[in-house]
């Protein structure tokens, strides 16, 4: 905003534009109600002399409204450039023959601290307006006003009369008269004024007053809304205290039912948790025991099976050499008497019926060993599936009461803190990976028993070779009895190596 005084106009009070507009840079603004009209009487010469001399000060200001108002610059007005400005007439409100004065110009604004720099340009328009002489009786009352537009100025100046005698009186001069009657003006003036403040004085008292009342009445009103608003929210409060307590006794409830929960749970848990070691650990025994008597009936049936073996070897080691004697009989029956063949034909069948049954014993007591290692086999067999099934069981029974536990604990979990959750967790972690050990425990076992059944295969296979080995050894006995022509297929001999033969691929195929 702007704002300037010049107390030739009659008025020492400073005149200031409102409100303050925003300007930016480069930008060009109009100051809302800047205009002000004067009116004030003088003298021609004075009012020459006056604009000459006194230029108007404009002020350029800046609002803040956390701060106080701040000078920006100062802008200098020559008003003597209207007195240069062409007149035109108009005529006045009586009638009476009037001049006009205008001029528009644009000043720069100066910087008020620094070194006078221009910060801005102002632009105004200036008018003079002269209505004459001013009559002896006439009153003028000063006035100002501000609205939009530039600065006007109006003027009445005085002229003087010539006095009708070459030494008139000072006091018979007219001047003297219009001095009097300035200072009689400016009296009344000034009663005028005075009189004017005091109706404004009661007229603003007046309105503080009833501003006063109604301010009060307001304030009255507004303290009993904020009472009553004060009651409510205490109520509430009230209310709000009560449900926190009720709260408080069902949390408190809610803990303690969920303490005694956590304890017979872990009661439980402990009570399961026994159980199942208990079960394991007579598991274990039990699967122990068994693996040691599986283990002592195989090293049983190992020495009955080298034993039959060393039998069988003997036998052929003996059915060789008779074989050897055999063909050294068939060598040598040619040169012989009949009487001393028929004796040692004799004591060759004698001897080959002991061999014989020799041989249908060493049979039986293999036939007996692989009826035994079968039967064993069997029951080895039958045991594993049994344990298998029952490891099974048992492994279900604890699978579903893994599950039951961890429904349980899935339960719990709703109504514990989260510390407590975490450590149930843990405990449940722990458990399932003691269960999972316990399980890779059982799969090694298993592993071991699939370890012995391979065994126990490879055993049955060696014994396969071994039948296999018999058969073909029996096939080639038969086949060289028969090659020699003495034998043919009716010989009891022949016949009794194709019985044994027939027993040997039926016990190879069972």
């Amino acid at each position: 905003f702007i704002r300037y005084s010049y107390p030739f106009f009659g008025s020492a009070a400073p005149i200031m534009t409102s409100p303050p507009v925003e300007v930016r840079k480069n930008m060009e603004v109009f100051l809302p109600q800047s205009y002000c009209a004067f009116d004030f009487a003088t003298i021609p010469h004075q009012l020459q002399d006056t604009f000459h001399r006194l230029p108007l000060l404009v002020e350029l200001w800046h609002k803040d409204k956390t701060a106080k108002d701040l000078l920006l610059g100062v802008a200098r007005l020559q008003l003597s450039s209207v007195l240069a400005s062409e007149k035109t007439c108009f005529l006045g409100g009586n009638g009476e023959q009037c001049w006009r004065q205008t001029c528009n110009e644009t000043v720069s604004v100066t910087a008020a601290q620094g070194p006078g720099n221009r910060i801005a340009e102002l632009s105004y328009a200036l008018t003079l307006e002269d209505y004459g002489l001013v009559k002896m009786q006439e009153v003028l009352v000063s006035d100002s006003s501000q609205c939009v537009g530039a600065g006007q100025q109006r003027h009445a100046p005085h002229t003087q009369p010539h006095a009708p005698g070459n030494n008139p009186e000072p006091r018979e001069t007219l001047e003297y008269k219009a001095a009097l009657e300035l200072e009689m003006w400016k009296e009344m003036q000034e009663d005028i004024f005075e009189n004017q403040l005091k109706k404004k004085e009661m007229a603003h008292m007046q309105a503080l007053a009833e501003e006063w009342k109604k301010r009060d009445r307001e304030r009255e009103a507004l303290m009993k809304k904020k009472v009553a608003e004060y009651t409510v929210l205490e109520e509430q409060l009230q209310k709000i205290l009560k449900d926190l307590d009720k709260r408080e006794r069902q949390l408190l409830s809610a803990e303690s039912e969920l303490q005694r929960v956590k304890k017979e749970l872990q009661a439980e848990h402990e009570q399961n948790l026994q159980e199942l070691q208990d079960s394991v650990r007579r598991a274990r025994e039990e699967c122990t025991r068994q693996v040691e008597l599986e283990r002592s009936k195989i090293k049983q049936l190992e020495e009955d099976r080298l034993r039959m073996q060393q039998q069988v070897y003997e036998a052929e080691n003996k059915h060789k050499t008779l074989e050897k004697e055999f063909q050294q009989y068939k060598e040598q029956q040619s040169s012989k008497p009949e009487i001393q063949l028929q004796s040692e034909i004799n004591l060759l069948t004698l001897e080959k019926v002991e061999l014989e049954r020799k041989l249908e014993s060493a049979t039986k007591s293999k036939l007996h060993y692989k009826q035994q290692w079968t039967r064993t086999l069997k029951e080895v067999a039958r045991l594993k599936q049994r344990q298998q099934e029952n490891a099974m069981a048992h492994l279900k029974k604890q699978q579903q009461e893994l599950e039951h536990m961890r429904f349980r604990y899935l339960a719990a979990e709703e109504k514990e803190l989260e510390k407590t959750d975490r450590q149930e967790l843990e405990d449940i972690k722990n458990e399932l990976n003691r269960l999972k050990q316990q399980e890779e425990e059982r799969k090694q076992l298993q592993d071991t028993r699939d370890n012995a059944d391979r065994v126990d295969s490879l055993h049955s296979r060696k014994l396969n070779e071994n039948m296999d080995d018999y058969l073909s050894r029996l096939i080639e006995e038969r086949d060289t009895l028969l090659r020699t022509g003495v034998y043919n297929h009716e010989d009891h001999i022949v016949s009794e190596l194709d019985r044994q033969i027939r027993d040997a691929i039926a016990k190879r195929n069972i």
